[in-house]
């Protein structure tokens, strides 16, 4: 019979044990309510923006407005500073409909 030293076996056995343990500890940490929570809420985030960049954009080309980013510090009163938008695109639209 192949290993049939009892200290090589012993060895095996706590290597096996340890692979198992990180094994278990990882399953714990990915199932976890708390984290399951914390990656939807990331997931729900990222896919809010796309969408609002999405509708941002559709918005400016219908409107004929470049969207400028807005930074959650930056001040509402110079977002438009340097090109004033117009509103005669949503006016004859909204006269249309």
């Amino acid at each position: 019979m192949a290993d049939t030293d009892p200290a090589e076996l012993e060895r095996r056995i706590e290597r096996t044990r340890a692979e198992l343990a990180k094994t278990v500890d990882a399953i714990a940490d990915r199932v976890s309510p708390k984290n399951v929570a914390r990656r939807t809420v990331a997931k729900a985030e990222t896919g809010a923006r796309q969408f609002l960049v999405s509708v941002g954009d559709r918005v400016g080309d219908v409107v004929g407005v470049t969207p400028r980013p807005v930074k959650p510090g930056d001040e509402p009163q110079g977002l438009w500073a340097e090109e004033e938008p117009s509103l005669a695109p949503v006016l004859i639209g909204v006269g249309a409909v």
